[in-house]
């Protein structure tokens, strides 16, 4: 029989109905690793709006800012704590480098098709401010379906530091809390938004961890048997690192080091302060679609799932034939796991069986999303609503500024995304309501990412719509100011330009699991010279750049955490992104 589990208590009956998917975003640029778990057969958590000519739905009021409610007025523009003061830099080294402080990141100006015009500093008037988050990707290192050894066939499949996703999230929402504004306005922070991938395997395990860290709250980052580790990385195949083991595994054998205590350090108790800002969700792949990749997959898998069998290591032939038809979406039913797994049953390891690892539907996300216990500063529901029941919705920021969440994933399976036209008329009749603010739009996918057009199980009838046609909706509202995402775990800033000539700026982000592990803060102002300015500057967690690897708190973790995931893939840069893409101050001209 099928399994899923509600991560929160709720009167409504579970819907029961799922089938397997599951998601890596295998790219040519990127490894996002791999995370497991299962997916009803509802695309949403509640039919969409059916017609074009339905309303736009009610977008509700702005929360007061702190200044307008008698709190924290605008302070001065800083540097300290974001990285135009310091970023964690790599020490000479030949093989594992430790990391230190190191010198900051230049803003850079990036005016587009207008000009950048003296003296705006001084006449600037703030709009928004708010961080994004993105790909925290919360692990259950433990999970029964994850796919740890297709490291056998490309070691970026697997990440050495993925026992202390939670610890780094932790430090990250404390360096969000510190910060006492807009880097260049000095502007109170208006909310913080995720943009997808928040969580890894689509198990309620990571759902709570996720809701709990952004809310605030004590959080056991464990699962199965809470007084043994049961995952790769005890489990002496020399494919992972064995940071408890003297064993020579290949990651000590590039000089990653031996620490005793690790893993019963890294699956302690810890507490999450949350977020003091309000904070909005955005679904992604990892969210919805374990490993997002595997639609409509059987019982079988779900059982196993939940289950007490584990298989931690695979020949490079099959590890590279499995990773292959992840990334060419060739057995989008997961058919060709599920006859891996049987074939290997002699192989499966015993783990602790554990019902909390089942996975979740898009009903539950939602209802999680509005379980009081996570509403921390608001607003409820964080952005979702039962009255919409959609996984997609808008926002108000302030009086001239809107907001607009939308669902990229694909039901139909594969980790690159679409929308259904339901969505996409949708969004047209908002942009539309709402043509005197501005907009800023957030999803998980980008505008080259959205290239999977599989119908949804659930609407076979329903056209889905990749990036040249969101770009088209998008470019078709002058009030579109930027579209922020993820999901390519790399910073990337990129000007598109509408049919009537006007730009705006899309905005992506690296993630939050592997190396360099940012976040970025986004001021929107007006020039007051016909111009508007998108300033994005980027911050790390609040963790040391320096670690000390007798210090196993959590605060030692999270440096740790930032260190291993450098070295994870030999310091290589890629995802850092050029100069303008990460401190940059993007012209616009105000229309």
């Amino acid at each position: 029989m099928p399994r899923t589990r509600s991560v929160t208590p709720s009167a409504q009956e579970v819907d029961r109905r799922t089938v397997l998917a599951a998601t890596a975003a295998v790219s040519v640029s990127v490894s996002v690793g791999v995370g497991w778990a299962l997916r009803p057969t509802d695309s949403q958590a509640a039919p969409a709006p059916a017609t074009p000519s339905a309303p736009a739905p009610a977008v509700p009021s702005p929360r007061p800012s702190p200044a307008a409610s008698g709190g924290t007025a605008p302070t001065a523009p800083y540097r300290e704590g974001t990285t135009l003061a310091s970023v964690a830099t790599a020490r000479a080294g030949e093989h594992y480098r430790r990391l230190a402080g190191g010198a900051g990141w230049n803003r850079v100006v990036r005016d587009g098709a207008v000009p950048a015009r003296p003296g705006r500093a001084g006449r600037r008037t703030p709009l928004a401010a708010f961080v994004q988050l993105t790909d925290l990707h919360l692990i259950d290192t433990q999970h029964p379906l994850r796919l740890e050894f297709l490291g056998a066939a490309n070691p970026l499949s697997w990440r050495p530091q993925e026992a202390l996703t939670v610890h780094g999230a932790v430090s990250l929402v404390e360096r969000i809390n510190s910060l006492p504004g807009g880097p260049v306005t000095g502007a109170p922070l208006d909310f913080a938004v995720t943009t997808g991938d928040s969580t890894d395997n689509n198990a309620g395990t990571e759902l709570d961890w996720y809701l709990t860290v952004l809310s605030g709250g004590r959080i056991t980052p464990d699962s199965g048997d809470p007084l043994h580790y049961e995952g790769v990385q005890n489990s002496g195949v020399e494919l992972y690192w064995q940071p408890d083991s003297p064993a020579r595994d290949l990651y000590k054998q590039r000089g990653f080091p031996r620490l005793d205590g690790y893993l019963a350090a890294a699956t302690r108790p810890l507490r999450s302060p949350g977020l003091t800002l309000p904070w909005y969700s955005t679904v992604g792949n990892h969210d919805s679609l374990p490993l997002g990749c595997y639609g409509h997959g059987d019982s079988w898998l779900a059982e196993y799932a939940v289950g007490g069998r584990k298989l931690m290591s695979l020949t490079a032939t099959e590890a590279r034939r499995l990773r292959g038809s992840i990334s060419d979406a060739t057995d989008p039913l997961g058919t060709g796991l599920r006859e891996l797994l049987r074939a290997h049953r002699r192989d499966l390891r015993p783990v602790t069986p554990d019902e909390r690892r089942a996975p979740y539907t898009p009903a539950e996300w939602l209802r999680a999303h509005l379980d009081p216990a996570h509403t921390g500063p608001g607003p409820a529901g964080h952005g979702y609503t039962a009255a919409e029941g959609t996984q997609y919705y808008a926002f108000r920021v302030s009086d001239d500024v809107v907001g607009i969440s939308l669902d990229t994933t694909d039901p139909g399976g594969h980790f690159e995304g679409s929308v259904g036209t339901a969505q996409l008329s949708w969004l047209e009749r908002t942009l539309t309501a709402h043509r005197d603010a501005h907009v800023l739009v957030f999803s998980h996918h980008t505008s080259t990412t959205l290239s999977n057009t599989r119908p949804d199980p659930a609407r076979p009838g329903e056209r889905r719509h990749g990036g040249p046609e969101l770009l088209a909706v998008l470019g078709r509202h002058r009030n579109v100011v930027a579209w922020v995402n993820g999901h390519i775990h790399r910073n990337a800033i990129t000007p598109h330009t509408g049919a009537d000539g006007h730009q705006f700026w899309e905005v992506s982000t690296a993630s939050h699991v592997e190396y360099p592990q940012l976040a970025r803060v986004i001021e929107l102002v007006d020039n007051r010279d016909g111009t508007l300015s998108l300033h994005t500057t980027l911050i790390e967690s609040a963790a040391p750049a320096r670690t000390d690897f007798t210090d196993l708190s959590p605060r030692g973790l999270a440096a740790l955490y930032r260190e291993l995931s450098f070295n994870a893939r030999s310091g290589d840069r890629v995802l850092t992104g050029g100069a303008g893409d990460r401190n940059t101050e993007l012209l616009l001209k105000k229309v």
